[in-house]
């Protein structure tokens, strides 16, 4: 395989390197931001969680920030970037970890905040526009008895459309899988980046040009996705002696069709006692926890499950609490996913992350290899989920950063063991192993962005022609080629 280009990420633009003056009076009427603090402020998402990434995007910023109100603003923004040739960054609330959102060209950042109307609620499904936040949108589905299947642990703060571009799976991903599978995203509305921008609707496999595409393929305007019925869910901790035990529990418990689960990780110890503060009363020092979130009506089976297995300790039950035990606490979608880590960097800020898969059927005893093999350098956070139809679990262990040579080291390890890993280190979407480019994905990048303005640098097969994209590499969102059979 032939190295890719690296695409620089440019120090602040030289003055005059994007014509901002003759984009203002093309867009008048549009808000705009070049207060440079702010534009820099809007210039970055949670890339900081990698100290490699830190390094080597820290000086990104955008020229501007502009900020439409609607899918009629967003057109204009487009055109008017399109003939002056400035590049296009969107962006949601900011919540992505990989610098998905960040300008390596500078140029504009398209702050989609403001398109937060949620439009149309039916029967399992909600359309909004992107900026709306997922955590407002279910504030008002839940009026009909519904929610969002799927959301990251950054549900109070995320966006539906940032979500969608950047986002993988979630809180949900155990009953729901992931963003990736069919039926989870219903349609997409998308503006092109051409002189006169067109709007495309996108369903069934043509979804995956866009999805976790961190909007290199066009602006999402409009995202129509499934809903489930509502519930009250109760938060349950349980503590264990050993991971192997704790993550064999899970395992089982996500097999369980009957008992309606939201939730289900397991994080080794000594991380919950040390890093989830507010909780730490309820967690001994010594537990690995498994972390559930349950529909109410399923507490009592849960229960009555769990006393299955002998070593399991109930050390948190949310619906046993007094009111005054619970305040102050955060919900527990918050210890989860990337929130363990956002936990455990306020504690130790030399703690960074990775993110892996643990393939079916071997999971549990992959989880137990590796942890053995690493010990407290990777402490392990696995988060188990509906993977092509099968319980397994992702990873994303905790790393005590001593050096960028040190994570390749560890990731390789993984890879060499059978962990496929989705590296964070890494701001591109081939380079993280997230989304596989090909011949379909490049087509449609070059029919939707021909002067390859939006979000550049961020797709290696459009910035190297000869990149090959046919490698043999484990990516979450398989290229759209793959998909077609017989």
């Amino acid at each position: 395989m032939k190295s890719p280009i690296r695409f620089t990420p440019q120090a602040a633009p030289s003055p005059g390197t994007y014509d901002i003056a003759g984009l203002r009076r093309r867009i008048e009427g549009i808000a705009c931001e070049d207060n440079s603090i702010l534009v820099k402020q809007k210039s970055r998402d949670f890339y900081w969680y990698s100290p490699v990434l830190k390094r080597q995007l820290d000086h990104v910023c955008a020229d501007i920030v502009v900020a439409p109100k609607s899918e009629a603003d967003v057109v204009r923004v487009l055109a008017a970037c399109h003939a002056l040739a400035i590049p296009v960054t969107a962006r949601g609330s900011g919540t992505g970890n990989y610098g998905q959102a960040m300008p390596l060209a500078g140029g504009v950042v398209m702050d989609l905040s403001g398109c937060n109307h949620v439009k149309e609620i039916g029967r399992g499904r909600v359309t909004a526009e992107p900026g709306a936040v997922l955590a407002a949108i279910d504030r008002q589905t839940r009026a009909s008895g519904q929610e969002l299947r799927l959301s990251p642990s950054t549900y109070n703060t995320a966006s539906i459309g940032g979500f969608v571009a950047g986002g993988s799976g979630g809180v949900g991903s155990i009953r729901w899988g992931g963003l990736r599978d069919c039926g989870n995203i219903i349609r997409l509305r998308i503006a092109t980046m051409e002189a006169a921008p067109r709007l495309i609707e996108l369903t069934g496999d043509d979804l995956h040009t866009a999805s976790h595409a961190y909007g290199t393929n066009g602006i999402i305007t409009e995202v129509e996705m499934a809903l489930g019925p509502a519930y009250e869910w109760i938060d349950v901790i349980l503590g264990f002696d050993t991971l192997r035990e704790a993550a064999a529990y899970a395992n089982a418990l996500g097999e369980q069709d009957g008992l309606l689960i939201k939730e289900l990780a397991v994080v080794a110890a000594p991380t919950p006692h040390d890093t989830f503060l507010r909780h730490r009363k309820f967690l001994p020092r010594g537990k690995d926890v498994v972390l559930i979130m349950v529909a109410d009506h399923a507490i009592e089976a849960l229960i009555a499950y769990t006393g299955r297995f002998r070593h399991a300790e109930i050390l948190f039950r949310q619906d046993q609490l007094a009111e005054s035990d619970l305040k102050g606490l955060p919900p527990l979608f918050e210890l989860t996913w990337n929130h363990t880590t956002l936990r455990a960097l306020r504690v130790d800020p030399a703690i960074t992350y990775l993110q892996a898969l643990y393939p079916f059927p071997g999971q549990i005893e992959l989880v137990d290899r590796l942890h053995h093999q690493f010990g407290e350098e990777v402490p392990a956070h696995l988060e188990f989920v509906r993977f092509d139809g099968k319980i397994t679990c992702f990873g994303l262990p905790l790393v005590r950063f001593t050096s960028e040579e040190r994570i390749d080291e560890i990731v390789r390890i993984h890879e060499d063991m059978g962990a496929p890993i989705f590296n964070p280190h890494r701001y591109t979407l081939e380079e993280g192993g997230m989304k596989q480019t090909d011949a379909v994905q490049l087509a449609f990048k070059r029919e939707a962005d021909p002067q390859g303005l939006l979000n550049p640098g961020k797709m290696i097969a459009w910035e190297n022609p000869s990149h090959d994209y046919t490698t043999g590499k484990t990516y979450l969102f398989p290229g759209l080629a793959s998909r077609m059979t017989g």
